[in-house]
């Protein structure tokens, strides 16, 4: 591809600063500009009221490319506690409330978390990626963890700084981002969608 050329551009249907850093850093070798919906005018607001990740990602993706009329990336991803009988599930980022933020979800966890023992802390972030465009497809990613006692860590965003990623002994918060973005449940889902992002390369939609 020229190194010259406009590059072909995606939306990413969030507004969440975290979120789309990662998107950003996971795609950059792809030769694709990730836009976000800061840079779309009049973005559609979308209720996600689907009963599972990929429901709600499909739906922002393809509200977000019917309004800008560009190929839209969207993911709908949450944390699933074992303990909590897979709370707080589809609705992580509003565990808390509906105007919660990542502090207050992440101590409502602990504090349903108080008595439940070492072995029984195990969980695992899940992660739903849509992309929008004809040929478009819908991906999963997960990974395995256990829920901390406590924050621990200044990384990251959500949930990360309780979520132990057991092989380096590390919460998410604590990794550095090249290491988290390898093995998060973010990187395997968009690992999977790069056939996709090859096709739009190869389409070269740039407008």
């Amino acid at each position: 591809m020229d190194a010259t050329a406009p590059r072909p551009i995606v939306v990413a249907a969030t507004t969440n600063e975290g979120k789309l850093r990662e998107l950003r850093r996971l795609l950059a070798d792809t030769g694709v500009e990730v836009r976000s919906l800061a840079d779309v005018p009049d973005a559609p607001a979308v209720v996600e009221d689907g009963a599972t990740f990929a429901a709600n990602a499909r739906k922002k993706a393809l509200a977000c490319a019917r309004h800008c009329g560009l190929p839209a990336l969207a993911d709908d991803s949450g944390l699933e506690v074992d303990a909590l009988g897979g709370a707080p599930g589809v609705r992580s980022a509003r565990y808390a409330g509906e105007d919660a933020d990542d502090a207050a979800n992440v101590a409502k966890l602990l504090a349903a978390m108080r008595d439940v023992a070492a072995p029984d802390r195990r969980a695992r972030f899940r992660c739903a990626i849509v992309l929008a465009l004809p040929t478009g497809a819908t991906v999963l990613g997960s990974c395995e963890g256990r829920i901390t006692c406590e924050p621990r860590g200044e990384g990251g965003f959500g949930y990360d700084p309780v979520f132990l990623y057991e092989p380096e002994g590390k919460t998410f918060a604590e990794l550095a981002p090249d290491t988290k973005n390898r093995v998060s449940h973010r990187a395997r889902a968009l690992a999977a969608l790069q056939p996709e992002v090859r096709a739009l390369l190869a389409a070269h939609v740039t407008r």
